[in-house]
């Protein structure tokens, strides 16, 4: 719902794949961004969400970059390519916001980071589900001490890859991807923004397959040569004190652990699905018969794709930190890269970045609102 008297940034989309369909209809919701344009290295694909979208300028990356009518850049290309098209944008005097990972490398991440600093630019970056109902109602509940102090957490993530789905699954096995560079992110940023930064990494990593069958269309039968570690168990040990055992795989055939749970000095917390906005908070407190489900304390339970994004849009109007913010982006990229040079060494891995937790967000939003 558009209803805020501060102009609206404009943003240009720089990747028109599957995700950005989301994208582009949070555009429409979020009161404090417009899309005003769209590039794609394949042109027709810019062109044919334009159409769909109704988004009023069709660009090359290049253009795009140059225009004085963006003042975001949205980037939400292919992994291994946020960061060229991230410090290209930053170079160009926008601010960016990534689609997750914020980059492939610490290198990449610090050379990003620095010079949007020296620029006065702002860095932002998936995931925003963490700003849903589902994990800012459970960091409500340990805010509010209902589990007494945090003692230790478990975040698993499992399931057989995207071979059988995704229409060009081949990156999801390249270095710079696997399960935990594709869905780290969410499961980190949430235990951040939960728990606080983390401290150190012990991890075991392993591929059980070398070559992945695609079984879906257009390139079924196309064999994938997978080039990184495919499941990944370790231990988290966080500033606080919290230590959380975490695994991420792509060679499970099937799992029913919980997404993410936090057990405290006085009670345990089941967190929804970090990929999801909403879900169901549940609570368990000594004297309880079993799990008791928390009203959710905040707005956006639904799809909600662009929320961080237009967080950072506001907060860059007002001068506030954003939610979402290259910081943390930086962090769970330090966090996820030390899985996988623990389990190369066989040893526990000091992280070298930190980051401040994110602030909660408001109660009793609006629709469309972020403040």
């Amino acid at each position: 719902m558009k209803g805020n008297s501060m102009k609206p940034l404009n943003v240009g989309v720089i990747g028109c794949g599957n995700i950005s369909d989301l994208y582009f209809e949070g555009g429409k919701r979020f009161d404090s961004i417009v899309i005003t344009a769209c590039a794609d290295i394949v042109k027709t694909a810019a062109r044919d969400k334009a159409k769909k979208h109704g988004i009023p300028n069709v660009l090359t990356p290049e253009k795009l970059l140059s225009s004085d009518e963006v003042d975001i850049v949205l980037d939400i290309t292919v992994p291994k390519a946020h960061a060229a098209v991230a410090l290209a944008a930053v170079k160009a005097g926008k601010h960016v916001y990534n689609e997750k990972p914020l980059t492939l490398t610490r290198e990449e991440g610090r050379t990003l980071l620095e010079t949007a600093a020296k620029r006065k630019l702002r860095v932002g970056c998936a995931p925003d589900t963490v700003l849903g109902a589902g994990v800012q109602t459970a960091r409500k509940v340990i805010d509010d001490g209902w589990i007494g102090v945090p003692v230790s957490a478990t975040a698993f993530m499992q399931c057989h890859g995207h071979e059988h789905w995704h229409p060009s699954p081949e990156f999801y096995y390249e270095a710079g991807g696997g399960p935990m560079f594709d869905m780290g992110p969410y499961y980190l940023t949430a235990l951040v923004t939960l728990l606080g930064p983390a401290a150190g990494v012990t991890a075991v990593t392993r591929r059980a397959f070398s070559e992945r069958l695609i079984t879906s269309e257009p390139q079924k039968g196309k064999i994938i040569h997978v080039e990184t570690p495919t499941h990944l168990s370790g231990i988290v040990d966080f500033s606080n004190g919290a230590v959380c055992t975490m695994v991420t795989s792509f060679d499970v055939w099937r799992s029913d652990l919980p997404c993410i749970e936090i057990h405290g000095t006085e009670g345990s917390l089941s967190v929804p699905d970090p990929n999801t906005f909403g879900g169901e908070v549940n609570l368990f407190r000594n004297g309880y018969d079993g799990w008791r489900t928390v009203p959710h304390s905040h707005a956006y339970a639904v799809q909600s794709r662009g929320l961080g994004l237009a967080d950072m849009a506001a907060a860059i109007q007002t001068g506030r930190p954003h939610r979402a913010s290259g910081e943390l982006a930086y962090h769970v990229l330090d966090i996820m890269q030390a899985f996988l040079d623990s389990g190369e060494t066989h040893t526990r891995v000091a992280l070298e970045s930190t980051c401040e937790r994110p602030s909660p967000m408001p109660m009793g939003l609006w629709d469309g609102r972020v403040d």
